[in-house]
């Protein structure tokens, strides 16, 4: 009963983070500062958001009107295969994101874009080298 609360309560969320994004794009006249993109970024978290809660919804609401599939996809969930092939995909998902991340902050840097925006860049393309060493040692050490 709470799950289902938190997921239409988090639907919700989304319906007013994309109301008040619109609704601050249609009014203010001449944004400045961070007023030039808090509305935008306020429609697309609202997106974002309604667009999770509604799938849960409709997946729950599927789950309940047909009980043998819903058995079946927590079975599909939980099969080695299944999580093998996942986490071989988010394995890849990472390899790409390196290269490309590491050009698009290249690109920036050559476009001479504002040095703390590259700075920022660079910090969070560290964050995940480095959060990938950590568990790539730790695993190592467990295995």
């Amino acid at each position: 009963m709470k799950k289902n609360i938190s997921i239409y309560f988090l639907t919700m969320v989304g319906i007013a983070l994309f109301a008040g994004g619109l609704y601050f794009i249609k009014t203010i006249e001449d944004p400045q500062g961070l007023l030039r993109a808090l509305p935008y970024i306020c429609v697309g978290l609202g997106c974002s958001i309604f667009g999770h809660g509604m799938g849960e919804i409709i997946v729950r609401s599927a789950m309940k009107k047909n009980p043998t599939a819903a058995k079946q996809l927590e079975i599909d969930k939980k099969d080695e295969r299944n999580l093998a092939i996942a986490n071989r995909a988010k394995a890849k998902a990472y390899d790409m994101m390196v290269f490309v991340f590491g050009a698009l902050i290249i690109s920036f840097a050559l476009m001479d874009i504002d040095l703390i925006l590259l700075l920022l860049l660079v910090f969070v393309f560290m964050f995940f080298v480095g959060y990938n060493t950590y568990y790539r040692f730790k695993y190592y050490k467990e295995m």
